[in-house]
């Protein structure tokens, strides 16, 4: 008996110093090391999520862990381009969409702007049409394609392969639309936002755009406090402060619960993330080399069960896009359905074949590793939040959307409803800064006057300087045709065509890199390393798109201890 309340005394003991430790180490979690005051106090003061795990994988991404690599190493160069040199460059970690973006995934946007800005409205219809896919980049002038012109976006038979028709510029407005979409359902989930408002309660005056959230969230949904007061599941983060005043009604960055914003890859990212290079490393070094997304130096497959079926969708020669009756060996003529053919190494689908891809990068043959070989990216326009007269932030309203027409003549939203109209950063941000020194960055160090070169000489400084430019104005490396569009007093598109013989290039800043072959493409262009540029105002049939991610806080989810 003795015994029996002995041990009894022990587990009470045991437990009590159990539960002395975890209100010890809870109590450790919310006192600030800075002052000694507690966070999250229920009485008021500073509030932060201090249980954060880590980042929340969203809707269609997987993690991509960042590393060192080599870009721009081509395996062959028959081409003899001067825009690929062999650079070491190291790339953060962030999440890359699974599989290239699909007709659904784009109806579902289509669907979405039909709803809240009807296209039977003349001040909403450029919103739709301006959205819309270019479906006549089927066409051809010797060729039958009709049936793709009038079916491959909309048919369900196409539903799962990947959109086309779809220019630069309307990827970058389909991935802010889906960072907004998405946002808006992860407050909704934790309470922020009422339930279901995101498809009851939604119109032009009526939206949600991350951005107004974070500055000004209550002007998101026009005002509504219905909305963005929550259905009552956040009260749990409503604190009063000594005046009364209820603090913790809206979901700040401190949450943790706003996702960073969905956008195009960048160049470096795309090649790394195509490459798929872990199955090749040993401790911290590569063993060998890749030239495809998948191992081996053959684009067909070695395995018993499916050997020698083609890897990737591509065109294997003239005429051949598919093999012959009865045996096609990359199971397809155009595009294919997304999964069609094995992930490389970080499970991404079609980094090779299917549809060529746009990136985030404007296109440029120098790639300038001497000054910066992190996240490499050239394209930068810094902007900030235009702001009212009284301080506050400018929001968008249905009469002041903002539409850029482009060298096509297609008209284009910029700006919709609710989100904060954007400006480019002047001296307040810039004066006296060693990082950046004006707003739009794309031309830095590019090879244009400023660095003193140009597309055949590295050395026509002096005729620049002494004003002779006969020699060096068709050898400009960035003397692109000058096409402009206008609109008479009626409202026609006048249509001018640059006739000058003397233009010596295709680049300019309106061009953007799109990597990875295509179904109509070679096996040259399979190689991650190729790149290519294109307008970003057009479309074509092989160029499609996927989305990423930038990854906030650790590099790697795994725990295990750096190797040496």
């Amino acid at each position: 008996m003795k015994k029996v309340v002995a041990l009894k005394v022990m587990v009470v003991l045991a437990l009590s110093v159990t539960a002395i430790g975890c209100k010890k180490s809870s109590s450790s979690k919310n006192s600030s090391r800075a002052t000694g005051w507690q966070i999250n106090d229920r009485e008021g003061g500073f509030q932060y999520n201090t249980n954060f795990k880590e980042q929340e994988t969203a809707p269609g991404l997987v993690f991509i862990e960042g590393g060192t690599f080599t870009k721009g190493k081509v395996q062959d160069d028959v081409m003899h381009d001067w825009n690929n040199t062999p650079t070491q460059q190291h790339v953060q970690s962030f999440y890359m969409d699974e599989t290239e973006v699909t007709n659904v995934m784009y109806l579902e946007y289509l669907d979405w702007i039909k709803r809240v800005y009807p296209p039977t409205d003349d001040n909403f219809r450029a919103i739709y049409h301006g959205a819309l896919p270019d479906t006549l980049v089927w066409r051809n002038r010797l060729g039958f394609n009709e049936i793709m012109t009038e079916n491959y976006l909309r048919h369900p038979g196409y539903a799962e392969y990947p959109v086309v028709g779809v220019s630069w510029i309307q990827a970058v407005e389909f991935a802010n639309w889906r960072s907004d979409r998405v946002n808006e359902f992860y407050l909704e989930k934790a309470g922020y936002l009422k339930r279901d408002a995101k498809t009851l309660d939604v119109n032009a005056d009526a939206t949600f755009s991350t951005d107004t959230y974070i500055n000004a969230p209550t002007l998101t949904y026009g005002g509504n406090e219905e909305v963005i007061n929550g259905d009552g599941r956040n009260k749990r983060n409503v604190r009063t402060d000594a005046d009364g005043n209820e603090t913790g009604v809206y979901a700040t960055r401190e949450t943790g619960i706003i996702s960073p914003k969905y956008r195009l890859p960048t160049e470096t990212e795309w090649e790394y993330a195509a490459l798929g290079l872990g199955e090749l490393r040993s401790y911290n070094l590569y063993r060998g080399r890749k030239k495809y997304p998948w191992d081996g130096q053959y684009t067909r497959s070695g395995k018993r069960k499916v050997r020698g079926d083609q890897l990737a969708n591509f065109k294997q020669g003239k005429g051949d896009y598919g093999g012959i009756q009865g045996w096609s060996d990359d199971g397809a003529d155009i595009t294919n359905a997304v999964k069609s053919y094995d992930p490389n190494d970080f499970g991404l689908y079609d980094m090779a074949g299917n549809v060529a891809e746009w990136v985030a990068d404007v296109y440029r043959p120098i790639v300038d590793d001497e000054f910066n070989d992190f996240n490499y990216y050239r394209g930068n326009v810094y902007t900030k939040n235009a702001i009212n007269e009284d301080g506050s932030v400018k929001v968008v309203t249905s009469d002041d959307i903002v539409y850029d027409t482009l060298s096509n003549g297609k008209v284009v939203a910029r700006n919709l409803p609710g989100e904060i109209l954007q400006v480019p950063v002047d001296e307040n941000e810039t004066y006296l800064r060693t990082n950046f020194d004006k707003s739009n960055a794309i031309n830095f160090r590019d090879g244009d006057r400023r660095s003193s070169r140009n597309f055949e000489s590295f050395n026509d400084d002096e005729d620049l300087e002494s004003g002779d430019k006969s020699d060096t104005e068709t050898r400009l490396m960035y003397n692109s045709p000058k096409h402009s569009i206008s609109r008479d007093s009626l409202g026609n598109i006048i249509r001018e065509y640059d006739k000058n013989d003397n233009r010596s290039s295709l680049i300019n800043d309106e061009v953007r890199v799109y990597k990875g072959g295509s179904w109509k493409d070679r096996e040259y262009w399979l190689d991650p390393a190729q790149r290519r540029y294109f307008p970003q105002d057009m479309a074509t049939d092989y160029i499609g798109f996927r989305c990423a991610m930038s990854r906030v806080g650790s590099k790697s989810k795994s725990k295990n201890k750096t190797k040496n």
